[in-house]
Order: structure tokens, then C-alpha cells, then sequence
């Protein structure tokens, strides 16, 4: 495969140095092999661009010409090469990012301004949605996933883990009265998932077996972040993940109910990203500044 830009660079280095074997060491090369470029230079082009004596060289009136636009474009590529080496530890350019709706708002949100002021080269797209996306597809360059991974073909670094809870406001509480064992749900107004059912069969440890209970409510409705609205509104009991329910609990908007009958499975938290050998500073610097804001997980209750 023939080397333009080495032929290209070989005549500039020629040129400038006034001689062949004063640009060979810059070029890391013989004299002879940088004559050899530039006379292939040459033929290709078909033209002849120096003028050889025993004692100097001179541009040709082609050369001349030629030199003027190579030289430019040779320092462009040296420019553009040196930008790349020196950028290679520094983090910047735009980080594409998703993540479940819930993980977004309650977790991730609070803690970009942070991310952005300590990597001011870094443009932030977050794309925040419960499907689940392709991220060769869609150019993603880290996903946080929530429970297992079906897919080993990225690489996945642990962030955390989570597991849902079950909780109610202290008014609906008062009016309703307080479950102290997992059989009452059946007389209360649970909050419901309306297309993804099994979450609607509540898991407990009761009388050291594992036993579901499938609860019943008016209301169902997938989003999560809309049970939460709905739960604060004393409407009913609602059963979601931790990082949802957090600071509610810790407020003492929300209360938490029948822990000690908990049989909830965690759920790990990871941030998944394409295994590519040659990793943009952008990526490891995003999932190490995840690991130190969660760690520990600030959604514990």
C-alpha cells in the first residue's frame, strides 16, 4: 500500500532542512530511504520537484508550488497527531449516557454538576428511559443497568446494588391502619404494575419459607417515578426499588413496613460499556466518578 502522506512529509523535511541527510534523523530514517521516497514522490506525480547537485537542492517551479499546500498539510496531520497523544489522559468530548427513569432522577441528576466541573472538556448527553437500548446502535458510550446481565459481550463494573421496599404514607397509615404481617396487604390499597404483573406478587421470608403474595389495588401504573407521586399522596401502599424511595423514608414522608418479613432479592447495579481495546479517557473517568459517589450506596435506608 503506498504511503502519501510518509512520501508527502519526506519531501517537506527535505526541503526544510535543505538536505536529505539532514532530514533523515527527524524522519527516523536513512538518507537513502528518504530519497527514495521523494524520488517515488516524483514519479507518481509525474513531475519532477527538486533540482539535485553535488552541492544543494532547489525547489522546481512545481515544487515550489507543491511545497507551499504540503507543507500546510503536514502540520495539520502533526497538529491533529499531537492533539490525539496529548488528549489520550485527558477526559473530554461527548459522553452519551442511559439509564433507567428512576436511577436518573433520584441518583444521577444530583451529581453531574459535579462530574461536569471536574471534567470541564466533557459534554454530557443523558438519555434516560426504561428500554433497554443498543448501545452499538444508538452510540452509546455507558449504560447504568439494574439486575442481572443477560449480555457478556461488554464489560460491566459493579456501581452498587439495590432491593425494593415497601412503604406508605403515615396518613394513609392513620386511616388505614398499619400491616404488621405480610397477609394484611390482602385488605389494603396497593399501588399495582399494570403490564408487568409479576411484580405485583410480593415476596416475604414467613415462617422461614419463601412465600409470594399477590396484592390487590384500584390503581396500576408501570412508571415508577408515578407510583412514587401516587404513594406520597397517601393513596395506597407501594413497593419500589430503594434509590426511588430513599429520601422519602429518611424524610419520613414515606414509612417503611414489614422489613423484618423482607425476602427481596438485590438487584446489582452496573455500568456497562462496549470492551473496546483502546478506551476513550471519557469512559473510566465517568465509571470511577460513579463507584466514588456511590459507595456507599446513598439510597440505603
Amino acid at each position: 500500500m503506498i504511503d502519501h502522506a510518509s512520501e508527502m512529509a519526506a519531501f517537506v523535511r527535505v526541503v526544510d532542512a535543505k538536505g536529505f541527510s539532514a532530514a533523515a534523523p527527524a524522519l527516523g530514517l536513512t538518507p537513502s530511504a528518504v530519497s527514495k521516497l521523494v524520488t517515488r514522490l516524483e514519479a507518481r506525480l509525474g513531475v519532477r520537484l527538486l533540482q539535485r547537485t553535488t552541492r544543494a537542492l532547489h525547489l522546481t517551479e512545481e515544487g515550489g508550488a507543491f511545497y507551499e499546500q504540503a507543507q500546510r498539510i503536514v502540520g495539520e496531520i502533526e497538529a491533529l497527531e499531537s492533539r490525539i497523544v496529548d488528549g489520550r489522559g485527558t477526559p473530554h468530548g461527548l459522553l452519551r449516557v442511559t439509564t433507567s427513569l428512576a436511577f436518573a432522577t433520584h441518583q444521577l441528576t444530583p451529581v453531574l454538576a459535579e462530574f461536569l466541573a471536574r471534567y470541564p472538556d466533557i459534554q454530557f448527553a443523558l438519555l434516560p428511559t426504561d428500554r433497554m437500548l443498543d448501545m452499538v446502535e444508538e452510540g452509546i458510550d455507558v449504560a447504568i443497568r439494574i439486575g442481572r446481565m443477560a449480555d457478556t459481550s461488554f464489560v460491566a463494573r459493579r456501581i452498587g446494588e439495590d432491593r425494593r421496599v415497601i412503604c406508605a404514607t403515615p396518613d394513609y397509615l392513620a386511616r388505614h391502619g398499619t400491616p404488621t404481617r405480610p397477609e394484611e396487604l390482602l385488605r389494603h390499597n396497593c399501588i399495582l404494575s399494570r403490564e408487568r404483573s409479576h411484580l405485583n406478587r410480593w415476596a416475604f421470608r414467613i415462617d422461614n419459607e419463601i412465600r409470594e403474595i399477590e396484592v390487590t389495588g384500584r390503581l396500576a401504573v408501570d412508571e415508577g417515578d408515578a407510583q412514587l407521586q401516587l404513594a406520597l399522596q397517601g393513596i395506597g401502599i407501594v413497593r419500589l426499588t430503594r434509590l426511588t424511595v430513599a429520601q422519602a423514608v429518611r424524610t419520613g414522608a414515606l414509612v417503611s413496613l414489614l422489613p423484618e418479613f423482607s425476602a427481596e432479592q438485590a438487584l446489582p447495579i452496573n455500568a456497562v460499556y462496549p470492551h473496546r481495546r483502546h478506551l476513550a479517557p471519557k469512559v473510566p473517568a465517568f465509571v470511577d466518578f460513579l463507584i466514588e459517589k456511590f459507595t456507599p450506596p446513598p439510597w440505603e435506608i
